[in-house]
């Protein structure tokens, strides 16, 4: 078919980074994730025009999910966050405003693309081996002996969420919930491989935060007359349970992979209740107690069952199956499962049926919250807290909180470019002058992704000695006494009443470096340290740095106007 209008031709734009409107496009974008950025960021409500869903969040998953952007480079920006996201749900911000502070700092020196490029992945090198290493002073080991630690990781992602409208106590009820439910995902006899289990989020609304809770198996919602007529079960022994993912109403459009031969002048609909209830006969001769389907169940299989003492549940889900072939043991159609004990819980005003597990990696965290959207960001952060836990299994170390790794690592690269640039520096043409440039500008990223965390007009100064950060009013007067100002360091670990001397941070001082041993009371049972997922934030680090080279790296930008 002919074109109704002439095609347009691409538009090919030069050097995009060079162009105003896209460093202002890019400046807008920077401010938004960085009023979000920590415990005391500033929430953001999305909506589009025509109204719809209204999200409130802080939280970069959620962001960059309802956030429209059109240009090119901010597509490949928000792009990266959100692989890095999806795939270890955390330090998303980071990397954002990381990446954000490396273009714009970059863009100030008068260096070619290709120099920076080479001079940041030296640099990241330089991070990644430090962060890694048994000399770096802002890492702390995992002891899974020990809840500790656990909690305080727990505790520091749900502090950064403030849409999540927790108060102090109850966000200490959420992590020790959080870390039960993973505790139940691990299973107890393991060999060589762990396989870990599964956390259901169950929506338990309109109740106190403080009745959220954590059960082992699964919870299947009801209403409280079907619960009366199913239960209780009198059976010393373990149940047998069959799983039916496929629909058990009698309707031919799904009838699998198998075929129905029918007698001509015969009923389609009686021919398929007939093969349901040879399917009933079989149930009833092989002992089975319990059966779940995914989608309908005849209503006469139903109550043919019933008349038998087998308890049929229907309408259970796609979400629920996975957990439930786990549960049960049933991990095909030609097996059956088993489950420990069947049992009815009410909260609220929802009643479930609960399914108990002898031995099985599957818990139901039910959550509450004070409303709708509180709830929706108390699931994500949630979802996250899991998924931060079980990547700590894999690499059982954490970073540093509260801005606190940041500035620490700033002042190791600094003292490292000026002092030992030749530890940096290898054969591929790059000046000790260009590198003094390019650290800075790496430091300086650094350093004002940890300044982001003050909101309220506050300074930020850091310590001549461990290289961490400290926050102070505002108004502070130009003469002070600092350890009568300053209580504890971001992340928690340092006092005030030690004998440290402090800087504003990025102000002129000379290099130093950073004491690299960290105390041997790092964690004792009254800390409340800030920590993140070490795995998380290297992950953060690289793509930060690697998405701000690739955006450097452009000459040309070609879209496509039809």
């Amino acid at each position: 078919m002919s074109r109704l209008e002439a095609k347009k031709p691409s538009v090919c734009k030069s050097e995009p980074l060079t162009n105003e409107t896209v460093r202002a496009t890019l400046s807008v974008l920077k401010g938004v994730l960085t009023s979000c950025y920590g415990p005391s960021g500033r929430l953001k409500q999305l909506h589009n025009g025509l109204g719809g869903y209204v999200c409130t969040t802080s939280q970069s998953s959620a962001l960059l999910r309802n956030l429209s952007v059109t240009h090119p480079i901010l597509k490949i920006l928000t792009t990266s966050v959100q692989n890095h996201v999806s795939c270890f749900s955390d330090c998303g911000l980071f990397t954002a405003i990381l990446c954000c502070n490396l273009i714009e700092n970059v863009q100030k020196i008068d260096l070619t693309p290709t120099t920076v490029i080479k001079l940041n992945k030296h640099l990241l090198s330089l991070c990644t081996n430090y962060l890694k290493s048994e000399a770096c002073g802002c890492r702390i080991p995992v002891d899974f002996s020990s809840s500790q630690i656990l909690l305080c990781l727990v505790r520091s992602i749900l502090t950064s969420k403030p849409a999540c409208m927790l108060t102090r106590k109850e966000i200490d009820h959420i992590s020790t919930l959080i870390l039960r439910a993973f505790l139940l995902t691990i299973p107890e006899n393991t060999d060589d491989s762990i396989i870990l289990g599964k956390s259901i989020i169950v929506p338990l609304k309109g109740q106190r935060v403080t009745d959220s809770t954590v059960l082992p198996g699964v919870l299947i919602e009801m209403s409280e007359v079907q619960l009366k007529r199913m239960l209780p079960i009198k059976k010393a022994s373990a149940l047998k349970v069959a799983l039916f993912c496929v629909s058990l109403s009698g309707d031919f459009a799904d009838t699998g992979e198998g075929t129905v031969v029918v007698s001509y002048g015969m009923s389609l609909e009686n021919a398929a209740l007939d093969q349901l209830l040879n399917l009933g006969r079989q149930l009833i001769s092989d002992h089975v107690d319990l059966v779940l389907c995914q989608k309908v169940i005849h209503p006469s299989l139903k109550q043919f069952l019933s008349t038998h003492h087998i308890i049929a549940i229907d309408r259970v889900g796609v979400a629920l199956m996975e957990p439930l072939s786990k549960v049960t043991g049933s991990i095909s159609p030609s097996s059956y499962g088993i489950v420990k004990e069947l049992c009815s819980a009410k909260f609220g005003s929802k009643h479930f049926f609960h399914l108990i597990p002898d031995e099985a990696t599957i818990c139901s965290l039910l959550l509450s919250n004070r409303n709708d959207t509180a709830w929706d960001e108390l699931k994500l952060t949630c979802q996250a807290a899991l998924h931060i836990l079980h990547l700590t299994i894999k690499e059982p170390w954490a970073l540093l909180g509260g801005g606190c790794t940041e500035t620490h690592l700033a002042a190791f690269i600094r003292y490292k470019a000026r002092n030992e640039p030749e530890s940096i520096l290898t054969d591929d043409g790059c000046t000790q002058a260009e590198l003094q440039l390019i650290a800075e500008a790496f430091c300086s990223a650094l350093e004002s992704l940890a300044g982001s965390l003050e909101h309220d007009g506050g300074e930020i100064v850091t310590d001549m000695k461990y290289g961490h950060l400290w926050s102070v009013q505002g108004d502070c007067p130009s003469v002070v006494n600092w350890p009568d100002l300053l209580s504890r360091c971001g992340c928690g670990l340092y006092s005030s009443q030690e004998e440290l001397s402090w800087s504003f941070l990025r102000s002129t001082c000379h290099p130093f470096v950073p004491q690299t041993c960290l105390p041997h009371e790092t964690v004792s049972p009254t800390s409340n340290l800030i920590v993140d997922c070490l795995t998380a934030k290297l992950s953060g680090l690289q793509v930060a740095v690697e998405t701000a080279n690739l955006i450097l790296d452009l000459s040309y930008v070609i879209e496509d106007k039809n």
